[in-house]
């Protein structure tokens, strides 16, 4: 009897290694449905759209983009987090976005962890701190040097209260040991157009926004925000430069439903990383200054983890939250 049910475990595992191998040779079957829950436009929509060029020919199924923007990226995230496990549900969102909604929200509909199996990192476009002429800083230390000497007196402007530009600054003030003045805006455009008024002092925005702004001498760039320097303003030091370990960028990421089957993952995984190789994918990501991301599904679940630990730390800092 206990050989017999010893062969039946055996067979049990067979068919199913056989049942996941066929689940994975038809999928997709039908169209492949990517929520973004950002506006149209965005980068990571952006990003998304250019991916999905080879992305639909090669699972020979229309991607399908669904944009649904709100509530900083959480009511696109909990279509996701409630859709089947199929492989036919996907989330293209910003990555510290969905690691703040952790610590942001107190009434979250999903775990940003538990509820998703992790694809991968996508790619990455970097902020630039970016700063009105009349405070008379070209660099870092000297934002940091004038903010000391007049702490709560420089404004900063953000996109929203929690948002990824608030968030960003709050981690400046901890790393540079100062305390800034927050003003928030509904959304990027304006809080960009604050410092370009002079309205406030300082702000994170975009490369491809506030690029032609410094050129004419209307803004000064005085750091990017990733680790490294961007190819499009070589000239221009990182914020990690002068402050170390500082990282901040509009990393945008692939999710599936949690209980989506390893081998849809991994195709999933491999075939973005195929698109990431394409020239035409290239040229649409060098428009938005993004650089293309290299991470296994498993790297990146380890740095969601580590992500949405820090932003944790940052969410507490700042004293916000959102119902």
């Amino acid at each position: 009897m206990k050989k017999a049910v010893q062969v039946s475990g055996l067979a049990g595992f067979v068919l199913f290694c056989f049942a996941a191998q066929t689940f994975s040779q038809s999928y997709p079957n039908r169209s492949v449905r990517m929520v973004i829950p950002w506006p149209a436009g965005g980068i990571t929509d952006v990003i998304a759209r250019g991916v999905n060029l080879h992305l639909a020919e090669a699972l020979g199924q229309p991607i399908v983009v669904d944009n649904r923007p709100g509530a900083g990226g959480t009511l696109g995230a909990a279509i996701v987090a409630k859709a089947a496990p199929d492989g036919h549900t996907l989330l293209m969102h910003d990555i510290a976005s969905h690691c703040i909604a952790a610590s942001l929200y107190t009434k979250l509909t999903y775990d940003t962890l538990k509820d998703f199996e992790p694809v991968g990192m996508v790619a990455g476009s970097p902020m630039v701190l970016i700063a009105n002429p009349s405070l008379k800083v070209r660099s870092v230390p000297e934002l940091i040097a004038l903010a000391k000497s007049k702490p709560r007196q420089i404004n900063y402007a953000s996109s929203g209260s929690g948002s990824i530009t608030h968030l960003g600054a709050v981690r400046l003030e901890r790393m540079g040991g100062i305390e800034l003045m927050h003003v928030p805006f509904k959304g990027s455009i304006p809080a960009a157009a604050s410092v370009l008024s002079g309205e406030t002092g300082v702000s994170f925005s975009t490369i491809p926004a506030s690029l032609p702004h410094a050129k004419a001498g209307r803004l000064v760039l005085l750091a990017v925000s990733f680790p490294k320097r961007s190819p499009q303003i070589p000239d221009v030091p990182t914020l990690a430069e002068t402050l170390s370990g500082y990282d901040l960028g509009l990393y945008s990421g692939l999710w599936a439903p949690k209980g989506t089957p390893a081998s849809v993952v991994k195709k999933l995984h491999a075939e973005v990383m195929a698109a990431l190789e394409q020239p035409k994918t290239k040229e649409i990501l060098t428009a938005v200054s993004a650089v293309p991301g290299t991470m296994t599904p498993q790297q990146f679940s380890a740095f969601l983890a580590k992500d949405t630990k820090e932003w944790g730390e940052i969410v507490r800092a700042s004293g916000v939250k959102v119902e």
